[in-house]
């Protein structure tokens, strides 16, 4: 089914376009060398408008729905790093969905307003040392002590981690009951008994991540998130959009790491001529050229689908599935085609790279996706 952005995306793109290329390329060089996030982006953000296009616009979003989101994601990725478009993907997906979909009206004026406007950040905490694909095997305990819920346990590479606010944590009662047992909270990031280390990445510097630890964690009753025992589903709820979301933040730095390489392929010149009127590199950036066109359609269309409220887990998987790998291809042929010149420290190819790399991990991994699309198409 055809689509096209309306005109308020069209002016959205523009806009954002212009805010990345001015206010936040500058800053990739000092967030990676520092693997800090720009913290200041949120409320800078959050003060324009740009930070959460896609919530609705009477809890002070920008009403442009998934698309907006993916065409905010997709402008990051491509203008500055993946590493910051992952800060601000986390921020407005897992990061608050949970309390928009399911907290009550006063988690969401204390926690949901202030993050679309930039002035909390939030964080989600699900992956475990020994639970992530397998969600429902997380070790994170909660027991209920009169009006409170006491937490132990331990989060792993949890985005914004040491910078949020506060962390949309899964925990369960009893692990015996596999799903049905878990729950989620919101955790202020100045609650006794939580705590955090910063983790170093080959990739993603730009992104602050982090392990979160929660010893005797005392948690307000009214910070648990819908009803107990149903946080499994919250979680579940926000994969589809997740995945999207995903999509997009691949297929930005995906664009980006092509633009550079075809540049270079015009500009390098070896026995006379540039390298890019060779065969067998046109031939790559073609193939390249098309995979990279034919993600977008796929993403977008995905997007609308989602917009209009139709069935996409299918589609989403297959999404965030194909734009990773797609990611994952293009920057294992920019480093060949820039050959030597890929691992100079003045190069950005080499975080192409790596931050491509991570593409088929995160959000769900190339494997779990291929299940989720065969199992849709009824394969068991």
């Amino acid at each position: 089914m055809d689509f096209e952005f309306s005109e308020e995306q069209k002016m959205f793109r523009e806009a954002v376009q212009g805010f990345v290329s001015t206010e936040i390329a500058p800053l990739v060089k000092e967030a990676e060398n520092n693997e800090e996030f720009p913290v200041h982006l949120f409320s800078r953000m959050g003060e324009l408008g740009y930070l959460c296009p896609g919530y609705p616009t009477e809890v002070g979003g920008g009403g442009l729905g998934k698309i907006g989101d993916c065409i905010l994601v997709e402008e990051i990725g491509r203008l500055s790093c993946d590493g910051i478009a992952a800060g601000i993907m986390a921020h407005i997906g897992i990061g608050t969905l949970p309390i928009h979909y399911h907290g009550s009206e006063t988690q969401k004026q204390k926690y949901l307003l202030p993050a679309i406007k930039g002035q909390k950040i939030g964080a989600f905490g699900l992956t475990e040392p020994n639970a992530g694909s397998d969600a429902a095997a997380i070790e994170t305990t909660y027991k209920k002590e009169k009006q409170k819920y006491i937490l132990n346990g331990n989060k792993i590479y949890i985005s914004n981690g040491p910078i949020c606010n506060f962390v949309n944590v899964a925990a369960t009662m009893d692990k015996s009951k596999g799903h049905r047992g878990i729950s989620m909270f919101i955790v202020d990031n100045d609650t006794p008994g939580f705590s955090w280390v910063k983790m170093h990445k080959f990739c993603d510097r730009a992104t602050s991540t982090g392990q979160l630890f929660f010893d005797n964690c005392i948690v307000p009753g009214e910070n648990l998130i819908g009803e107990e025992g149903k946080g499994f589903r919250y979680l579940m709820e926000t994969l589809d959009g997740g995945r999207i979301t995903h999509g997009a933040r691949s297929l930005g730095s995906t664009e980006a790491v092509f633009d550079a390489t075809l540049k270079f392929a015009q500009e390098r010149v070896q026995f006379g001529q540039p390298v890019a009127s060779f065969q067998s590199i046109s031939f790559r950036l073609a193939h390249l050229a098309t995979e990279i066109e034919a993600a977008k359609w796929l993403l977008y269309h995905t997007a609308w689908l989602y917009d209009q409220g139709k069935p996409c887990t299918k589609e989403a998987a297959m999404s965030k599935l194909f734009c990773s790998e797609v990611g994952q291809h293009a920057s294992s042929e920019a480093m060949q085609i820039h050959g030597g010149a890929a691992i100079l420290d003045d190069s950005v190819i080499h975080r192409y790279y790596r931050d491509c790399r991570l593409f088929t991990i995160t959000e769900g991994t190339s494997e779990i996706q291929q299940l989720v699309i065969a199992r849709q198409l009824g394969i068991r």
